[in-house]
């Protein structure tokens, strides 16, 4: 036990990880399972281990720097095996304080730089939007709107 906790020790000490995370790299290392379970336990119980404080850590990172929306953000902190509810709760807290719009916009205008504005620009944009998580709705008034405003100029 002491050895799966000492390790799993070692790999919160470099990253914040999700106990899912954690668990599959102490299996990787062909260790006891129930030694896992007890180093899990106490790692949880001793505070280094927190999937609330990974997913905060992470939606952060992935709202903020890497300008994601909503949705991007919830599918990958579900694929990093922590919990819908937690995920929900996390992805909340981080765009109570970030402008979704403002990132759309902002996403929008990295994308049209010097593009020629077309049909198919347009839907490669939105393509490229959805794929970043912002929501269909919001992605496509954000368009008809930037399209309104070059037409007016």
């Amino acid at each position: 036990m002491a050895d799966a906790y000492e390790t799993g020790l070692r790999m919160l000490a470099r990253r914040e990880l999700s106990e899912a995370q954690l668990r599959l790299r102490l299996e990787r290392r062909q260790l006891d399972p129930d030694d896992i379970d007890k180093a899990v336990a106490r790692l949880r119980r001793d505070g280094a281990l927190d999937d609330r404080r990974t997913a905060l850590a992470c939606a952060r990172t992935e709202a903020q720097v890497k300008r994601h929306g909503r949705r991007r953000v919830l599918r990958q902190l579900e694929a990093l095996g922590i919990a819908r509810a937690i995920a929900k709760a996390a992805v909340a807290e981080v765009f109570a304080d970030v402008d979704e719009g403002s990132l759309l916009a902002q996403a929008i205008e990295k994308r049209l730089r010097g593009a020629r504005l077309d049909r198919s620009t347009l839907q490669r944009v939105q393509r490229y939007l959805l794929s970043k998580g912002f929501e269909a709705g919001q992605v496509n008034e954000a368009l008809r709107s930037r399209m309104k405003s070059v037409s007016h100029d």
